[in-house]
């Protein structure tokens, strides 16, 4: 279930506290490198403020700059084939770290159904 941001790895990632290879970081976000991929390109995008998941967030500026960015690391990590951005939600959508976070995945054709 949805801890603190105390307890949380992606805000010590965000803080500095954990090394990540980070891709890139705004104001806002931080972008780094899957430890477990599951693509050639994986990468998580997540808010520096922690929301345990997306039914949390009321600001939708920062959801459109975290896709907006989403859309900028896919091109910088050229793939102009296609790529997936998914985001778990709760228990059963799959969420396994409850710090909001956008999968950029791609770099190979996706399959579906994706689950």
């Amino acid at each position: 279930m949805p801890g603190s941001a105390d307890d949380c790895i992606f805000c010590k990632i965000a803080s500095g506290k954990i090394p990540a290879q980070i891709i890139k970081e705004g104001e806002s976000y931080v972008a780094f490198k899957d430890l477990n991929p599951q693509a050639p390109t994986h990468l998580l995008l997540i808010p520096k403020d922690h929301y345990s998941m997306l039914s949390e967030v009321k600001d939708c500026n920062l959801l459109g700059t975290l896709f907006q960015q989403a859309a900028e690391l896919a091109a910088e990590m050229k793939l102009a084939d296609g790529f997936r951005l998914v985001v778990n939600t709760g228990d059963d959508g799959g969420q396994t770290v409850f710090h909001l976070h956008i999968h950029i995945l791609g770099g190979r054709r996706m399959q579906w159904p994706p689950g």
